[in-house]
């Protein structure tokens, strides 16, 4: 790259009710009525006789339309209307904070969270109205802050049922706290994720975001998190670990100190983290000239379209290769040269909350 080069910094840092809501008349024109859902204010056309309809983007479902009389239809969920309209089987959460003007601040977690949307649309065909994204925004609503994020975790896990793929992606900064209540860190410490406001909210922790998203899966339900964070190998606080040992991969209990009985309802969780516990993560410019990356990030997203049919053990394999190649070669950009040998260890962990055979079975979102 030609000019002054950008330094590289690592990503560590110096209720839902099961009622359903209705949706509101807004206007009627020829056979054609609009819908506006109270939850998340989409707008939908449908006929002007449709007395049930399901919100594509929250999956809230109409309980109550306005006829030409001004009265309402109810009690029409268990009809037959309502099994014939399925909702979406697939929803995402994708957040990137990149901390504003703080000296902290991360410039590459914008373009994070644009590649692993362009990757869901164009690889795994997720409609776009069931992407939530949480990015500095004008909107209030998807500011990431704690209670933002939060909301939108109750959101993604809402109402799973079997057949549902979820997705959370997390770009940011990543620490570790000392742990004041399970108890089942071996290590004594927290894995947390950080919202834009954490110095006044506080972070998010392993066991927050595993009774959040892991415990309410049922059966049939499969979610994947993606985190690029500093330290962010168990944060999902899955029972198993794929880790290499003495140049063999398989599976490990993870580093819990007792058992965890809470994990999901029947359903899976799986994550792929940027780094183990005790690692941090980097950003770089090294890999776009455009703007700057996080190298976990950048390396999946580009193997997932290099590879449509990969398994999760190819997946897993590639990414090692590919950070060990940029640590080897004498060939490779400055920049990312500058990271490793500035002694930055990262090694991608694949954690699960059920084993599998990770040489057999094809990643998918």
């Amino acid at each position: 790259m030609s000019g002054k080069p950008k330094i590289t910094r690592s990503r560590k840092n110096t209720d839902c009710s099961t009622s359903r809501r209705c949706f509101v008349f807004r206007s009627k024109r020829g056979g054609e009525t609009t819908l506006t859902c109270r939850v998340c204010t989409q707008e939908f056309v449908v006929p002007s006789n449709t007395t049930i309809y399901r919100c594509n983007n929250c999956r809230d479902v109409t309980m109550e339309v306005l006829n030409t009389n001004g009265l309402s239809l109810r009690k029409l969920l268990s009809s037959s209307t309502a099994s014939s309209s399925p909702p979406s089987n697939k929803r995402a959460v994708l957040c990137g904070v990149t901390y504003g003007k703080r000296k902290f601040k991360l410039e590459g977690t914008v373009n994070d969270v644009n590649n692993i949307k362009r990757l869901l649309l164009d690889k795994f065909q997720f409609p776009i109205q069931c992407i939530r994204v949480l990015t500095e925004e004008k909107d209030p609503s998807l500011i990431p802050t704690k209670r933002n994020i939060e909301e939108s975790l109750k959101w993604l896990v809402r109402d799973c049922q079997s057949g549902d793929s979820l997705v959370f992606y997390f770009s940011g900064h990543g620490l570790q706290q000392p742990e004041f209540d399970r108890g089942d860190e071996i290590d004594g410490l927290d894995e947390t994720i950080c919202p834009l406001d954490f110095i006044t909210e506080g972070m998010i922790t392993d066991n927050e975001i595993n009774s959040m998203i892991v415990q309410p899966l049922q059966n049939g339900v499969r979610l994947h998190a993606i985190l690029d964070t500093c330290h962010s190998g168990t944060t999902l606080d899955l029972m198993y670990a794929y880790k290499r040992e003495k140049g063999s991969w398989k599976w490990e209990g993870n580093k819990l100190s007792k058992a965890i009985t809470d994990q999901t309802s029947g359903g899976v969780a799986i994550c792929l983290s940027a780094c183990e516990d005790s690692q941090v993560a980097a950003d770089t410019a090294g890999f776009d000239r455009n703007g700057m990356n996080g190298i976990m990030t950048y390396l999946f997203s580009k193997i997932i379209r290099e590879h449509s049919q990969i398994t999760y053990g190819c997946l897993l394999q590639k990414l090692h290769e590919e950070i060990g190649n940029i640590r080897q070669s004498k060939f490779s950009n400055g920049i990312l040269k500058r990271i490793f040998n500035r002694k930055i260890e990262q090694d991608p962990l694949l954690s699960s909350s059920k084993k599998f055979d990770v040489s057999t079975t094809i990643f998918k979102l």
